[in-house]
């Protein structure tokens, strides 16, 4: 593969030693060794980092542009997160802030195998924000997460994932747990006729993380979720590659540890490896990010590049019901709103909690 990623980094520096310090980034995310010690031209002319620009954005800080050479990637997702900010990554005074995608590198990674359109079309939704919420909390039974999904499923909720905790612990072997959940979502939709579709998380190594999605796929089950830092962008590739039938929804966890911009790690780079759904924090709940991080992820996701398949964005944490209107008008309706405690808040009243959720979203005006 020929060609250049363009990489951009905000370096904390001073303008007498941009020029300087760009310089160190390029060789250090490239050749990693002094270039007056490679004897070879076509190294040096080919794989050796490139210095683009070197651009002041705040007071100490510049957008540094580099290109990094495709053939140093090749069609390894984790190898394109090494070669972007592997060892870069342990230096402090830099975060990964953006990408330019090379159509070839956007070919050899495929995108979302679903996106936005499958979502809605597992639900059989017109065109409208679709809903979500979580099992919480860890350590109940599989029968008990069985019953909790069924009322959420039983007020209309369009998706029902687990909690990303939720692996494989004694009190809550996966099996037993994806069983009990598809059958209480199947006997809420006998009841009321609404698609609910259930997203059991995914843990472990590669391995078991095929057997859960086999599992899974025996059960009906055509989405899960994973996150991607956690499980591994070369695992997650994988699985997207394997089991092409099921949408896989990223979870952010752990995504705060890279100093990557977020709007790059979990808008861009999640979906470029095959998420057809992201979740990230919404603003103005328990996390910090801001209104306008959260634009530029979601606009990232929904706004892919060289053709490939949009990502739904899925803003969560924090999220209340008081709060969908302005959520709606904020996002509009290529998006899923994740409301989780809020409703288990209701308790008793779940079903009717998300019911009304569900009817607030169904019945926005998005003028």
């Amino acid at each position: 593969m020929t060609g250049r990623v363009v990489a951009t980094y905000h370096v904390r520096a001073d303008a007498a030693s941009i020029e300087a310090r760009a310089r160190a980034i390029a060789v250090e995310q490239s050749v990693e060794m002094p270039l007056d010690a490679i004897d070879e031209p076509t190294v040096t002319r080919d794989i050796v980092g490139e210095v683009q620009a070197t651009d002041p954005v705040a007071d100490g800080v510049f957008a540094v542009r580099i290109g990094l050479a495709l053939a140093t990637i090749g069609t390894d997702a984790g190898q394109m997160l090494n070669m972007l900010f592997g060892n870069t990554s342990l230096h402090d005074d830099v975060v990964l802030h953006d990408i330019a995608l090379p159509p070839a590198l956007a070919a050899a990674f495929g995108g979302p195998r679903h996106g936005i359109d499958a979502l809605r079309a597992r639900i059989g939704t017109p065109r409208r924000a679709l809903t979500c919420s979580a099992l919480k909390p860890q350590g109940l039974s599989p029968d008990a997460l069985g019953v909790l999904a069924e009322r959420f499923a039983r007020g209309g909720i369009d998706y029902i994932k687990d909690d990303h905790g939720l692996a494989d612990q004694e009190y809550s072997r996966f099996a037993d747990r994806i069983g009990a959940c598809v059958a209480g979502v199947a006997r809420a939709r006998d009841a009321t006729g609404h698609p609910t579709r259930y997203v059991p998380s995914l843990s472990g190594d590669l391995s078991a993380m095929r057997r859960q999605l086999e599992l899974a796929r025996g059960l009906g089950i055509d989405c899960a979720l994973l996150a991607p830092m956690i499980a591994g962008f070369a695992n997650m590739q994988a699985l997207a590659r394997e089991f092409p039938d099921i949408a896989l929804f990223a979870h952010p966890s752990l995504a705060g540890a890279a100093r990557i911009a977020p709007a790059l790690l979990i808008g861009k780079l999640f979906p470029l490896i095959g998420a057809d759904a992201v979740i990230f924090p919404n603003f103005g709940g328990r996390f910090g990010y801001s209104p306008q991080t959260c634009r530029r992820l979601a606009d990232n996701a929904r706004t892919p590049e060289h053709g490939l398949r949009p990502s739904l964005p899925v803003p969560a944490g924090g999220m209340t019901l008081q709060r969908v209107p302005e959520l709606l008008d904020f996002y509009g309706p290529d998006a899923m709103l994740l409301i989780g405690g809020n409703l288990l808040s209701a308790r008793a009243q779940l079903t009717e909690a998300t019911a009304a959720f569900t009817r607030a979203v169904a019945a926005h005006d998005y003028r």
